[in-house]
């Protein structure tokens, strides 16, 4: 046994908002929480661009993995209980569900879209390269940090441990909802979490519910599905990302055009180059990315300054409302677009969100789901459960889409009122 197993001589907590308190009694578990690539979760905000939207939501992905481990260890003891857990994998499963998260970058899904990095990539290259999290892990074996990926990557032998964090309704899952709605004060993301955990049960390599809990697991799946289409979709948060990612992606074209910048994005050359290493990302977070969107406001770019000034100041893209059959944005609007001298480039953006609140696994999908399994009274026989449940099986495989075309109001209203483009845009836009 190295010393990475050693327990602390007194249990640290964390204070939480939403779990009350955190607890850790792991040396591993605590030392990982203060290496540098775990702090700088701190400076990356859980939900993105939804502050804009919800003046609340300024929580970070540390106090959301923090959430997560602290899920998978309450579960861990109540199995331990029950003398269904294999304690060999008890370590490893708290390291996976406290790092899960940690490859996020700023601005998370923006920033992925316009450079086409993947933070569950970079949670495994930060898992297994020169980091302090990995030098950690190493101590507790050698062969533990792949381990650790492993349950991340979904590709760990043992389904039970990457189950606790990924699946349907998981320690992450389950974390994300309660605070996010904690934060947002919306009142949709609340569900009995104690009564699914009580309920859980380790069966043929993956986690059950007994048919007694069936409630309070539906009241998850309505939860969830509240949050997706009240939150996380919601109109302002993301018009608010559309303007991130335009914002990114002209920094990004005028950079490599050989614009000369006032503000030199110096931490941001390897990125828009495309030869960004782990550090560079790692130096990476919302400070910097806002530091640049504050000071190129001030930049010679008539674009870039706008967006930014935008993005800074709260002055969004408004939004219609689009069928399928108008995804293409129509010829005609940007015809008008760039007559009236407002680049469609930048100022007009299709953004279509959609979700389904629950389904199982058909043959022929690329996308493995496991179903939500309830355990029969006989302690043996699974059901799936929209098999059981009539409010799940409503909604079962009933995938919920919505197109908005978002565009700058301000500019177009700003326009002359005998100009013939700007008829032409309120008439197509319908203003």
């Amino acid at each position: 046994m190295t010393q990475r197993f050693e327990r602390l001589n007194e249990e640290k907590v964390f204070k939480d908002p939403v779990h009350r308190y955190i607890h850790v009694r792991d040396r591993l578990i605590w030392d990982l929480i203060g290496t540098a690539e775990f702090q700088r979760l701190r400076r990356i905000r859980q939900l993105g661009t939804t502050f804009l939207t919800f003046h609340g939501a300024e929580h970070s992905r540390f106090g959301h993995s923090l959430g997560v481990y602290e899920i998978a260890r309450q579960v861990i003891n109540i199995f331990k209980n029950r003398n269904d857990w294999d304690d060999s994998e008890t370590l490893l499963s708290l390291c996976a569900a406290l790092l899960h998260d940690v490859g996020h970058g700023p601005f998370s899904h923006s920033f992925e879209k316009v450079f086409g990095t993947d933070h569950e990539q970079y949670t495994q290259a930060i898992i297994l390269g020169d980091t302090e999290i990995h030098r950690l892990l190493e101590q507790a074996g050698g062969d533990f940090p792949q381990k650790v990926a492993d349950v991340i990557g979904k590709t760990y032998k043992n389904r039970l441990v990457v189950s606790l964090i990924s699946s349907q309704i998981d320690a992450d899952r389950m974390d994300y909802l309660l605070r996010d709605a904690y934060f947002t004060g919306v009142s949709y993301g609340h569900f009995d979490m104690e009564r699914i955990w009580r309920v859980m049960r380790p069966c043929n390599d993956q986690i059950v519910f007994k048919l007694s809990g069936m409630h309070a697991v539906e009241d998850y799946i309505m939860s969830r599905y509240q949050m997706y289409w009240q939150v996380y979709f919601h109109p302002v948060t993301r018009s608010a990302e559309v303007v991130l990612t335009k914002i990114l992606h002209r920094a990004k074209v005028l950079y490599q055009s050989g614009f000369r910048f006032r503000h030199q994005p110096v931490p941001l050359r390897t990125l828009f180059e495309g030869k960004m290493t782990l550090q560079d990302y790692l130096r990476l977070d919302e400070a910097v990315i806002m530091y640049f969107f504050q000071v190129w406001q001030e930049e010679d770019d008539p674009i870039l300054s706008d967006l930014c000034s935008r993005f800074m100041n709260r002055r969004l893209f408004k939004y219609v409302q689009i069928s399928k059959d108008q995804l293409n944005v129509d010829d005609k609007l940007k015809e008008a677009f760039i007559k009236a001298g407002i680049d469609p480039d930048y100022y007009l953006e299709v953004d279509s969100s959609s979700d389904c609140p629950y389904d199982f696994y058909r043959p022929g999908e690329e996308e493995e789901r496991l179903p939500i399994q309830l355990l029969m009274p006989d302690g043996k026989t699974l059901h799936e459960l929209s098999l059981e449940s009539d409010v799940v099986g409503a909604i079962t495989g009933k995938r919920r889409t919505d197109h908005k075309l978002y565009y700058p109001k301000d500019k177009v209203l700003a326009l002359p009122e005998h100009s013939i483009a700007k008829k032409e845009i309120c008439e197509l836009l319908h203003i």
